[in-house]
């Protein structure tokens, strides 16, 4: 099964670096990531688990992550990256049932 996964997500990337420069990359997915476990009053929410996030500069794989049962809620990722040149981050999340969710920022060097 394939679709767009529910969730929003929120990327802090600045717009612009110096060549050379390292820029400090945020990331985080609203997202419950439900287990499908008991809650505390015994309510039993579907599985729903984001298993993937995927983050490429001008289309080659930069950073990725697995993630499993033990991932919180709105996961957040930081990580750094240094600039050379101007890029385009495609930043792709996919849950266990193949749906994913897509942003894109750009950073210009100069």
């Amino acid at each position: 099964m394939s679709g767009t996964l529910h969730g929003t997500p929120r990327i802090r990337i600045p717009a612009q670096a110096r060549p050379g420069e390292t820029i400090e990359v945020r990331v985080l997915m609203d997202h419950p990531m439900e287990t499908g476990l008991p809650h505390g009053d015994g309510t039993v929410l579907p599985r729903d688990m984001i298993a993937r996030l995927e983050v490429r500069r001008d289309g080659a794989l930069l950073f990725a992550a697995d993630l499993a049962n033990g991932t919180a809620a709105n996961p957040y990722h930081v990580f750094h990256v240094r600039m050379e040149r101007s890029a385009e981050f495609t930043f792709t999340w996919t849950d266990e049932r193949g749906r994913s969710a897509r942003a894109v920022a750009r950073v210009a060097v100069g």
